[in-house]
């Protein structure tokens, strides 16, 4: 009798244990690049726009309710970026752009306009409390945003110089990749003087 429910809770655990397997293999692209097992091709596949594109056109409903439209900000760098709150990756880069980002470039013709993909303002307003993030954020709930840019993976950044042209355009998060959009952004700016 003891063998035989030994044996039941083996193979629960080894279920389980498939189970979780497969739901992390079938989350949503999100990444570090060098963990991702898609090729570059594939991820080239999946980037709708791409340096050198015209930035398509859209209008946000920020988290406190203003609407942005993103040909309002001509004239302006902007720093496109989409993440979620379930995405470990996106977590990273977050946790650096007040100070890499928003600080550094703090009273330049910048702005940075994160969205968070696929999510609730309500998921979105309790990373945001939890995380003590107080920098604007985009909703885009049903991805149409998202769905102009891309079809998988995050996070992913978008640089749109002043005239509305995508940069650069980036995949996952690196440490190394992020300073060099950083980098990207500085000479994008001093090109626009």
């Amino acid at each position: 009798m003891a063998t035989k429910k030994s044996n039941r809770q083996l193979w629960l655990m080894l279920v389980l244990i498939a189970v979780i397997a497969a739901v992390l293999l079938l989350l949503p692209g999100c990444g570090n690049r060098s963990k991702k097992q898609s090729a570059d091709s594939e991820l080239d596949a999946t980037t709708l726009v791409k340096a050198g594109d015209t930035a398509p056109d859209f209008t946000v409903e920020m988290f406190d309710g203003e609407k942005i439209t993103l040909s309002s900000l001509r004239g302006k760098v902007v720093l496109l970026n989409f993440w979620a709150t379930w995405c470990p990756p996106c977590r990273q880069e977050l946790a650096r752009v007040q100070t890499d980002i928003i600080d550094r470039f703090q009273g330049r013709n910048f702005v940075f306009l994160p969205v968070s993909r696929g999510e609730t303002h309500d998921a979105v307003a309790a990373f945001r409390d939890k995380q003590g993030y107080t920098f604007p954020m985009g909703l885009d709930p049903e991805q149409h945003i998202y769905g102009l840019y891309a079809s998988n993976y995050i996070p992913r950044n978008f640089l749109i110089d002043a005239g509305g042209k995508v940069v650069l355009a980036t995949v996952g998060y690196e440490p190394e990749e992020f300073d060099t959009l950083a980098a990207a952004i500085e000479q994008t700016l001093s090109s626009e003087q």
